[in-house]
């Protein structure tokens, strides 16, 4: 399993409702309820983009669950390391 950031474009993202987050949130967690082999680990709201990041066994798992969920999904980017400010200590 890898983990995944995927870019979602979404003009307006910052300034969405608490109530429009969560029906966001509602919808992405009815459509994983229905997979197997992909979770989802915290998402990053931007202005513009909400950031999202994934467990997956691949990729396709990642547009299928944008696909289903109609969510964009206009990059999936493998995460190949982590560091922190402890890296480089």
């Amino acid at each position: 399993m890898g983990r995944y950031v995927i870019e979602r474009g979404l003009p307006g993202a910052g300034q969405l409702s608490d109530e429009q987050i969560h029906d966001i949130s509602a919808k992405s967690n009815e459509v994983l309820s229905g997979m197997q082999g992909i979770s989802w680990v915290e998402s990053y709201v931007t202005d513009d983009k909400i950031y999202c990041v994934y467990d997956a066994e691949d990729p396709d798992q990642i547009r299928e669950h944008a696909q289903r969920g109609g969510f964009p999904a206009d990059a999936i980017s493998e995460v190949r390391r982590t560091i922190d400010p402890s890296t480089g200590a």
